[in-house]
Order: C-alpha cells, then sequence, then structure tokens
C-alpha cells in the first residue's frame, strides 16, 4: 500500500493538471477590440508600409495573426454597424453615414451578447454614428464623444463635449481627448480584472482633421506620422498594462481599421514602393482592405500571416463563440465564426466577403470580384491594380468566376433588402444636403 501511494499521487496530479488544461481551453477570454479610424494598410509597418513606422502594432502581430484579407464598408458608420451587428448593409439599413443614426437600434447586438455571458462592457471613444446611447445598447461604461477628429479643445469654436456614462462633459483647454479615453480604458480593465470584461475602443487617431500630439514637436512637418506614432505608443501602453496586471494570456487583442486611409494621406501610405489602390469611401479594395490582427498569447500561434477572407460582420458571431453566448434566433446573421483560426486550428474560411456602401456593392473570393453592375475583376494583383474583365471574354476561368460569384449575389439578393436612399456616395441620406449646408459639411462629421 506504502509503495502504491506515490503512484496514486501522480495520477491525482496527471488528472489535476488535465483537469487545468481543459478549464483553460473552454474558459472565455477578456476582449479588447481597438478600432483604429481611418487607418489602411499601407499606415501600418507589418503590412509593408513605406513612410510609417508602428513597432508596438507590429509587436502585436508578432503575438498572433496578421489577417491580410480582412475586410469593412469604406466609411465608418456603415463599418461600425456591421461589427454590432454582424449583419449586411441591406439587412441592418446602414447603408450610409447619415442611415447609421436612424437604423434600430436592435441591431447593435454585441454589447448585449456580451452582457448574456456575464461579461462587464465599456464603449470608449467613438460613437456618434451608431443611434442611441452606449448604455441604451448594453454597455455598462462608457466616454464618447459625436463626430470624429476629436483631438484637442477647438480653439476659437465652442467647446467640444464628450459623455462619460451618460454624464456630458466639456473638453477642456488642457486636455487631449485620445489621452482622456486611454485613461478611461486602463482605468476600466483595472477594475474589472478579476472577471471577464469586453472593451470597445474606438480610437480618434488618424481621422482628420490632423492636429499636434503631446509627443509633437514644434513646427512638425508630418503631423499624420504623429499622429500614428502616438495612436502605436497608446497600443503599446494598453499591452503592458495587460502584462502588468497579468491579464495578457486571458485576453484576446483585436486590433483593426475602420476602413481604408483618408483621401488626403492615401498618396503617401504606399507598401513595399507601390500605390494601393482605393481610399476611404472607394468601392476598390483598399475603401475596405483593413489592417487585421488578433492576438491571444499560448492560443494564436505566434507570427502567423492568414490569407483567409474575413468581413466586419464575422466579429459577432466569433465573438459570441468565444464568449459563450447565443444569437438570437429569429434574425438572419451574415456572419462566419474565426475562432478556430484564432487558436491554431483550420476552421471554415469564407469563400466569399461581401461589401455594400450605398447601392454599390460587390462579392469578392480569393481572386476575383463582381460587383453590382456585373463588372468581373481580376484581383490576382490586389491592393495594387484590380484588372476588369471585358463583358465578352471567353477565358473559361473568368466565365466560371463570373458564373460562381453571380450565384452568391443571387443568393444574398441585396437588391431586394433596405435600399440605400442617399446621394449615391454613401456619405449623406438626402442628395440636397449639400445644398441645404451651403455647400459645405462639417468637418467631423465622417
Amino acid at each position: 500500500m506504502i509503495q502504491a501511494q506515490p503512484l496514486i499521487r501522480l495520477v491525482l496530479v496527471l488528472i489535476t493538471l488535465c483537469n487545468l488544461s481543459a478549464a483553460s481551453e473552454t474558459t472565455p477570454p477578456n476582449i479588447v477590440l481597438i478600432l483604429a479610424d481611418d487607418l489602411g494598410i499601407g499606415n501600418v509597418g507589418c503590412y509593408g508600409s513605406d513612410n510609417y513606422q508602428t513597432p508596438q502594432i507590429d509587436r502585436l502581430a508578432s503575438t498572433g495573426i496578421r489577417f491580410t484579407r480582412a475586410f469593412t464598408a469604406a466609411l465608418c458608420g456603415p463599418s461600425r454597424a456591421l461589427i454590432m451587428s454582424g449583419r449586411y448593409a441591406f439587412r441592418n439599413g446602414a447603408t450610409n453615414q447619415d442611415a447609421c443614426m436612424r437604423m434600430n437600434p436592435a441591431e447593435l447586438l454585441l454589447p448585449k451578447l456580451f452582457k448574456s455571458a456575464g461579461y462587464h462592457t465599456a464603449m470608449i471613444g467613438k460613437y456618434g454614428q451608431l443611434p442611441g446611447r452606449p448604455e441604451q445598447v448594453g454597455f455598462d461604461e462608457s466616454l464618447v464623444f459625436n463626430g470624429s477628429g476629436v483631438y484637442w479643445n477647438q480653439t476659437g469654436e465652442r467647446a467640444q463635449r464628450y459623455r462619460v456614462n451618460g454624464e456630458e462633459r466639456e473638453l477642456s483647454e488642457k486636455d487631449y481627448m485620445p489621452d482622456l479615453m486611454h485613461d478611461r480604458a486602463l482605468g476600466f480593465i483595472r477594475k474589472n480584472r478579476e472577471q471577464p470584461f469586453f472593451l470597445f475602443y474606438s480610437m480618434v487617431h488618424v481621422h482628420g482633421e490632423i492636429q499636434p500630439t503631446p509627443d509633437s514637436q514644434p513646427e512638425s512637418a508630418d503631423l499624420f506620422g504623429d499622429n500614428i506614432r502616438y495612436m502605436d505608443k497608446l497600443v503599446g501602453n494598453l499591452l503592458d498594462e495587460l502584462d502588468t496586471l497579468k491579464l495578457r494570456d486571458k485576453t484576446l487583442v483585436i486590433f483593426m481599421g475602420d476602413n481604408g486611409t483618408g483621401k488626403g494621406q492615401s498618396s503617401k501610405s504606399t507598401v513595399h514602393g507601390r500605390s494601393l489602390s482605393g481610399m476611404k469611401g472607394s468601392m476598390l479594395e483598399c475603401g475596405g482592405l483593413i489592417p487585421f490582427i488578433a492576438s491571444w498569447p499560448g492560443q494564436t500561434p505566434s507570427g502567423k500571416v492568414s490569407a483567409d477572407l474575413l468581413d466586419s460582420t464575422d466579429i459577432v458571431a466569433t465573438f459570441s463563440a468565444l464568449a459563450g453566448a447565443t444569437l438570437p434566433a429569429n434574425m438572419q446573421f451574415d456572419g462566419r465564426s474565426f475562432a478556430p483560426q484564432l487558436r491554431g486550428e483550420p476552421g471554415k474560411p469564407r469563400d466569399w466577403v461581401f461589401n455594400q456602401l450605398a447601392r454599390m456593392w460587390y462579392v469578392r473570393d480569393a481572386q476575383w470580384k463582381l460587383n453590382e453592375r456585373g463588372e468581373l475583376y481580376n484581383m490576382s494583383n490586389a491592393p495594387f491594380t484590380e484588372t476588369l474583365i471585358a463583358a465578352g471574354s471567353e477565358d473559361p476561368t473568368a466565365a466560371s468566376a463570373r458564373a460562381r460569384l453571380a450565384s452568391v449575389l443571387q443568393t444574398l439578393n441585396p437588391a431586394g433588402g433596405i435600399l440605400d436612399t442617399g446621394d449615391g456616395t454613401g456619405r449623406h441620406s438626402g442628395k440636397d444636403r449639400k445644398k441645404q449646408s451651403g455647400g459645405s459639411k462639417g468637418k467631423n462629421s465622417e
């Protein structure tokens, strides 16, 4: 009996280790979703940017997966609607910037799903393109502002205002909005370190109007670069805080852009010496192609580069799977979970992604793109060029691609859903808006 005791102890230890391993595989992670504003692949170092360095974002990529074919809507409001609803624009109604604010708040399911799974939730940052207020759609805590590009209080104009947990406040002359947001985000993480949490961190950077950062030198000749560096520093600071709190291995961090690079910055946003096809607001490749990095140490493969197709509707499906939440059975969702890929498994990657803005849309697979006008593009040289295939082409490979993608569009039937009634650009709800506003739009409206 005495001789058997060591063997019994060994068996008990092995059983305990197995149980701990199983628990680690099934314990839902904390989730931090960092959404950069107007940051395209040409602005991120690990995507091959020629003119901008992002060492902290690159560090995040080195501990996780960098996706090279992740797509979202080409403007911020419709993009956020996809992220929060998991449903395409012809279903959720967010076909243009103004329509997003009129969509049914019930579409904004993401925080409610986390709440149903026992998570504490926070919304930090840009929210004005969505209906209602964060606390009305399921967020426990919030610091939010309307519009875009809110950095410093605008000297000579009315003071910028923001809300903290529903209470309106005024941005003082000394406050830098990105720092206020960042401090609130870290405070939320510290307060909830002992329980599962979801943080939606919707950054100011790098939306225009570009202004000096606290680190900018006087008369800086590269304010846009200054802002990318400051944003990158904030990302690194958040990662360091998770390390300090010993939460990094328990936390999935996703960093993504909300659409492509803005028009004013696109010419310098080159990759490996080449210009990119498209920009923010465009239905070309880099209007919706975004940087997308996912890191969960101990789960995601380190330094992996994945060409799996993703679009923003996949976020609701993935987060629900990870958190253990159940999607409503009475709604049709468009996303596909990439949770298996996050754990290093093959999963079931998409065969295609769908993208829409106003009454413009396309479906794209790994090599081909077909739009609402029936135009077929060869995307084998994307993101640099897109080759239009002649309508009468007899190339069998192109003909097969056309038939395949046309079948997808026929099944989706976006023309049979909620149709856009705006000016056709995806930016405004009515054709007369520009005329009624004296020919100008608010600089922070997008």
